[in-house]
């Protein structure tokens, strides 16, 4: 026979570090069945668009996050009715051990940093059954501040609207609710306060609306300038700028083009300087290294996560191809394309989001010549490359028609000194003036 529970989805930390995330669009409605592992809900991270599945089937009972709200991690984002045998998961004890499944299981204080709930912590069951085994108590310290309890109406409310309330400084157990059971709306909030304006609307005065707009900053957007301000008042920045010639590097291109070995494999000068960097790196490891302020030591890196910056709809992300240098040129054009379409797709996973050492922006693309690139947290070095262009150029005495682009190297000047940092910049020039075989 087959019990039924009442189940609440945690939002989950799909990411290391994640603290909070945006609903971006709900896949199922209230009365619908779901299905073991099907997707339910569309959210926006600091680093990606993220669909989480449910670990069980049942009804969904109520969506309690609106869409477009931004939501802390551990916060219940739907109630579903469980039809399946109930079982708590992840529940472990010394006699079994049952895996835990995203989404759901027991909270857990191990593991617990920055305020943020651990990456197993997903779910809280309400049975019907009493059968069913109970999860044990919740510390109270890892309570969300949003979860309401389910035998009181005081204070029931939604996410958007507890957020609110916090905003405007009001205790919902002293407001009288208007909503469905008794649940406190946006409005009984605004009314309580006094304040009638609804604070997490985008600001616009009716009479500008036509004059400008207003955009929300937060997800990717926000992530990217909180992380550009921190590294450009943290670490001092050095510019240094070379103009190659990259005739030679062009004409590879086309010759590897024609290659079957490389048929449909996109490839650019982005690619070339990809590899240079990293052989480069190697000559030079000072630049791909980062400094540890807490632990007070330059850690220098034996490998290299290329970070490709990569312009989306969303903003700016710098996702990274893993050891980078022990790919072959094919390879690594291959990753780069990875790297980059699920960046503007908003499907980039986590892991390519975190342990970058070093990183290329493309300016080029957009017709620039040069700019000063600033680095991402925790690298020592990025170089931006320009626009390749036909200019002329002496070669042997003589005026001649070559292609030619500027790249810009950015270094921390606290771990690279000038002389290693013109030695990189250098080096890397001289292989894309004259390219190593692949």
């Amino acid at each position: 026979m087959t019990s039924q529970s009442e189940f609440e989805f945690l939002l989950p930390d799909v990411g290391e570090g994640l603290e909070e995330a945006e609903i971006v669009e709900w896949k199922v409605s209230v009365g619908q069945q779901i299905a073991v592992n099907q997707v339910i809900v569309e959210i926006e991270s600091s680093k990606s668009l993220v669909e989480l599945p449910t670990p069980f089937a049942g009804t969904v009972l109520e969506l309690l996050a609106q869409e477009g709200a931004v939501v802390r991690v551990g916060t219940a984002i739907i109630r579903i009715q469980r039809n399946e045998p109930a079982q708590v998961a992840g529940v472990e004890s010394n006699s079994e051990r049952t895996e835990m499944l995203v989404g759901s299981g027991p909270r857990n204080e191990e593991g617990r940093r920055r305020g943020r709930v651990p990456r197993s912590y997903g779910g809280h069951a309400t049975s019907k059954d009493a059968s069913v085994p109970t999860p044990a108590p919740t510390p109270a310290s890892l309570t969300p501040a949003s979860l309401t309890p389910t035998n009181s109406s005081a204070g029931l409310a939604t996410p958007p609207v507890r957020k609110l309330a916090r905003e405007l400084g009001v205790d919902l157990t002293g407001v009288v609710g208007s909503g469905p059971g008794g649940s406190v709306t946006r409005e009984d909030v605004q009314i309580f306060s006094g304040e009638k304006k609804d604070l997490s609307a985008p600001i616009i005065e009716a009479a500008d609306q036509s004059r400008e707009t207003r955009i929300p900053i937060r997800g990717v957007r926000r992530a990217m300038a909180e992380a550009m301000v921190t590294s450009a008042f943290t670490a001092p920045h050095v510019t240094e700028f070379v103009t190659v010639d990259v005739t030679a590097s062009m004409q590879l291109l086309d010759t590897l083009r024609t290659q079957p070995e490389f048929a449909g494999i996109r490839l650019s000068p982005l690619t070339l300087l990809a590899r240079a960097m990293c052989i480069a790196a190697g000559r030079t490891p000072e630049v791909n290294s980062f400094w540890d302020e807490r632990s007070q030591e330059i850690v220098t890196k034996h490998y290299v996560n290329l970070g490709i910056a990569t312009a989306t709809d969303r903003g700016l992300l710098v996702p990274n191809v893993k050891d980078a240098d022990q790919l072959s040129l094919k390879e690594l054009a291959q990753a780069i394309t990875v790297v980059i379409d699920a960046a503007r797709t908003g499907r980039t996973e986590p892991m390519q989001m975190t342990g970058g050492t070093m990183s290329i922006t493309n300016i080029g693309v957009f017709g620039i010549d040069a700019g000063t690139p600033i680095m991402p947290p925790g690298q020592s070095a990025i170089i931006s490359l320009g626009a390749v262009v036909e200019r002329p150029w002496v070669v042997g005495g003589e005026i001649v028609v070559r292609q030619v682009t500027t790249l810009a190297l950015s270094f921390d000047h606290r771990l690279v000194d000038g002389a290693q940092g013109s030695k990189f910049l250098a080096d890397v020039a001289l292989m894309l003036q004259d390219p190593p075989k692949p």
